[in-house]
């Protein structure tokens, strides 16, 4: 049955064209301009609790009732035509480009239909701010939230307005948000920031915000629309003129300092990086839903010269449109992104790439809104079928479009099949990830399983052995007699590092190495693993001393997941020691801490002498194609890099010690051998 506009307050499509101008130049411009514009989203659940319990309360008023099924079929009328295209559109692309896109494609496009992908992704151990594989619709997460609650709150409402007194509802809701924003601190702080973004419970507070601002305006909204004159506009548009009084302009004035000033802070907090600390979660965001609530609160006031300001021809068009904006924003750049650069959005692009997909995002998001989705919110899913059966029996032009938009879905869904069918299990850095993992166990079992010879008791020495790993003494050459000292002639050998004088801590990167340092360093102790951070590496380093497990040579390698410590890595390198050679190696990932990084590491080496850096950096930069998608993790290719990189920088460091100790010895043994004889009495 075909529906009639719904009046809208003025302000809130420009509120919508603010959220997701927020939430596209977040992602398709990182990190230039808005490091924490995905509060963005925030925004929208605001709007979302306002305007949904308005409309509620408006047809409880006029009705006495609510009628759920009408509800839920325009909400459905409202989200699954568009969301339904741009799942099996991008699904189809995703299938014909191939590679990491498809990773976890079926659990994703599960998710977007019903409603659950938050949840599927928190069960997944997705992560919304970095990944190791693109997610092709991680952008649907919020999608999910709000339709958990359009499903919950009018089963709920009900409830609500059993309760006496609008203050009392409004107290009871502000009361629900505070806990669950205090419930995403906890979690956050628990080291669960994902559990905690993703969560429905831990980010319902932006909805309930929205929600108890309803019941706070419902009374200054309904006497505003029954006591002035209202005038619906072209588009559903509702226009309440005010009775001029001489508190006009002061109400005017007021509404507008309120709402710029929220503005404001919004913006201010969309400029603040995430951390993932309850700072950020539930702390920027807390604040930017309550700037949102004042923000709606003086849009829609009587009166407001706020909201119509708000609501300008290109604001209303980007608020009409952002629905379409926001769901096909995301999967288009990870589209674009693994067409051209063969991995995902977190290891980088350009911002003309980013320029483009803006472009196309616009295009298809006014194609999708005046094809699709206001043919099926005017006619409803039946009308719109009908119209399409008439067109096929209409002239060949209409049939001709008509059968182009069968083939087309009939593709798409087929596409989106064939994807889903062709999903691999694991994204490229996962894999590799995974193989180092093996490696490091079949070494284990192999160890284990080998047993430790009997050693000879030992030979009486005259001098003690050398330390494990030093060059061992040449034979000399020639020898210097004089009456009194015997001095042979110094020679320089290269030194040859085995991997039984090696111990290794490292991250990820590490890992993914790990076949290969298992194969150039045979015997190496390799202990490295997902998410290690440089605050891990003392109290393993004192372990494996106390144990007399740490070898001669100590290969850190802790940066790729966050600043380096500098207590951590002081403190690293005091538990090895000075006799020890200690190997730093830097960091390569599309991160902003790894120029911090690197320089920490290069300042450590300037100040202690028996410590070296690996250059990682320098030597992947040049060949990223031996990456994995992710531009993080080396594939077997760029593990043996890695592997050669750490044996040659310890067997370089050990030659130039070499070769400082020959030129001692060399010059000792000339002077020996020049000076005179003393003659014998």
């Amino acid at each position: 049955m075909p529906t009639t506009p719904t009046p809208r307050y003025a302000g809130l499509d420009g509120l919508r064209a603010i959220a997701v101008g927020l939430v596209v130049v977040y992602h398709l411009f990182p990190p230039f301009v808005l490091a924490g514009g995905f509060i963005g989203v925030d925004v929208f659940f605001v709007i979302s609790g306002f305007l949904i319990t308005t409309l509620l309360l408006r047809e409880h008023a006029a009705t006495g009732r609510i009628r759920l099924g009408q509800f839920w079929l325009r909400r459905a009328r409202r989200l699954l035509p568009a969301l339904a295209l741009v799942v099996t559109v991008c699904a189809t692309a995703a299938w014909i480009i191939g590679g990491d896109i498809l990773v976890r494609l079926g659990e994703q496009v599960l998710g977007a239909f019903t409603f659950s992908y938050n949840w599927l992704s928190v069960a997944a151990g997705a992560d919304y701010f970095s990944g190791t594989a693109p997610e092709l619709f991680r952008n649907f997460w919020s999608l999910a939230v709000e339709e958990q609650f359009y499903v919950l709150w009018p089963l709920v409402l009900p409830l609500f307005l059993l309760v006496r007194g609008r203050w009392a509802r409004v107290t009871a809701l502000a009361g629900l948000a505070a806990a669950s924003a205090v419930w995403m601190g906890v979690v956050t702080a628990s080291g669960g920031i994902t559990r905690g973004y993703f969560g429905t419970d831990t980010h319902a507070f932006g909805i309930l915000l929205g929600v108890a601002a309803a019941f706070a305006l419902e009374p200054v909204l309904t006497r505003a629309a029954s006591t002035t004159p209202v005038v619906v506009l072209s588009g559903g548009w509702k226009v309440v003129a005010p009775h001029a009084d001489p508190a006009r302009a002061r109400l005017r004035t007021t509404t507008t300092s309120v709402g710029v000033t929220a503005l404001a802070v919004i913006l201010a907090v969309a400029l603040i990086p995430a951390t993932p600390t309850p700072a950020t979660f539930p702390g920027a965001v807390l604040l930017a839903s309550l700037a949102a609530v004042a923000a709606v609160a003086a849009a829609v006031w009587p009166g407001s010269a706020f909201g119509p300001a708000l609501d300008n021809r290109l604001m209303r068009w980007i608020g009409d449109r952002s629905y379409g904006i926001y769901l096909w924003h995301w999967p288009l750049l990870v589209l674009a992104v693994a067409a051209f650069q063969r991995s995902g959005p977190e290891a980088g692009f350009s911002p003309v790439l980013g320029v483009c997909v803006l472009v196309v995002t616009l295009v298809v998001a006014e194609l999708s809104y005046r094809l699709l989705e206001m043919p099926i919110r005017r006619l409803g899913f039946r009308g719109a079928g009908r119209a399409l059966v008439r067109r096929l029996r209409g002239n060949p032009v209409r049939r001709l479009g008509a059968v182009t938009v069968i083939t087309a879905a009939v593709l798409a869904v087929g596409g989106t099949s064939a994807a889903i069918a062709a999903a691999p299990d694991a994204g490229s850095a996962q894999a590799v990830v995974q193989a180092g993992v093996d490696a490091l166990e079949e070494a284990d079992r192999a160890y284990t399983a080998t047993p430790v010879p009997s050693s000879p008791p030992a030979e009486p020495s005259a001098a003690p052995p050398a330390p494990s790993g030093a060059p061992s003494a040449p034979a000399p050459r020639e020898t210097m007699r004089g009456p009194l000292t015997s001095v042979p002639a110094p020679t320089l050998e290269p030194v040859v590092v085995t991997g039984d004088q090696v111990t290794a801590i490292g991250d990820s990167v590490m890992l993914a190495s790990a076949p290969a340092l298992l194969e150039r360093l045979p015997g190496i102790s390799v202990d490295a693993a997902v998410s290690r951070s440089s605050w891990a590496g003392p109290g393993m380093l004192e372990s494996l001393d106390a144990a007399g497990a740490l070898r001669r040579y100590v290969v850190i390698a802790l940066g790729t997941n966050g600043p380096v410590d500098a207590g951590s890595l002081e403190r690293m390198i005091e538990i090895a020691g000075r006799d020890r050679l200690v190997v730093l190696v830097n960091a390569y990932a599309p991160r902003n801490w790894i120029d911090g990084v690197n320089a920490d590491l290069a300042a450590a080496a300037e100040r202690h002498p028996n410590v070296v850096v690996a250059d990682w950096a320098g030597a992947i930069g040049g060949q990223t194609d031996l990456l994995a998608g992710d531009r993080i993790h080396p594939g077997s290719a760029g593990g043996r890099v890695f592997a050669d990189l750490v044996a040659d920088t310890i067997e370089d460091a050990e030659n130039e010690r070499a070769e400082r100790r020959y030129d001692l010895q060399a010059r000792l043994y000339e002077n020996l051998r020049t000076r005179p004889v003393p003659e014998a009495e």
